[in-house]
């Protein structure tokens, strides 16, 4: 009984997680409502249900996020520059999917820095993941991890997206396990975003 009701509250965070995954991306009028709302519901889950760690300095972290969120954003660019030089891929499913997902206001970039990329790190990594190492390797876990994260875009229907998110959980994933620094990985991801939204975008 003690280890059923840890796993059923696993369970139930993830299913809720993908139905609303589902909800935000059957259509584009709402997404940023539901998306945001969904985050939300899924941060508080992870502050109410996990211990979030934090074992670094602030000037570590700082410097460490910085170098990788740009080694994610470098990733992400080669696998961009590859899509068009590989048969049978093009780019232009990652177009039509940030013309109709990306944002495209003031009020898009602040959800997407300050609530969606810190929520979606508590929950995923801090939540799922800490979670997953109590049954799994640290390894396993991290990798199960994931491909859980990455599974939420499934309804986007945009694989490349799915890849990406994968690869993205997994260096978050494995520098959480790491340094065993929320922070460090929340500035991590921001520092990504900006870099592919507002300073060197690819579309």
């Amino acid at each position: 009984m003690f280890r059923q009701i840890p796993v059923t509250r696993l369970i139930l965070s993830l299913i809720f997680a993908y139905a609303f995954s589902w909800l935000t991306f059957s259509n584009d009028k709402v997404f940023w409502y539901f998306y945001t709302f969904t985050v939300l519901f899924l941060m508080s889950t992870a502050y109410f249900y996990a211990k979030i760690e934090d074992e670094l300095k602030t000037i570590h972290y700082l410097i460490l996020s910085i170098a990788y969120g740009a080694l994610m954003y470098a990733l992400l660019l080669i696998g961009y520059k590859l899509i068009d030089v590989t048969p049978f891929t093009s780019t232009k499913s990652i177009h039509v999917f940030a013309k109709k997902f990306g944002p495209t206001s003031i009020w898009h970039y602040l959800l997407l820095l300050f609530i969606i990329a810190p929520g979606e790190e508590l929950f995923w990594r801090g939540y799922i993941q800490q979670q997953l190492k109590k049954y799994l390797s640290p390894v396993y876990a991290i990798i199960l991890g994931a491909a859980l994260f990455s599974f939420s875009f499934v309804f986007s229907g945009f694989w490349l997206g799915i890849l990406a998110a994968f690869v993205v959980g997994l260096i978050l994933g494995f520098l959480y396990d790491w340094k065993k620094s929320m922070p460090l990985i929340i500035l991590s991801h921001i520092t990504m975003l900006v870099l592919l939204f507002l300073l060197i975008p690819f579309t």
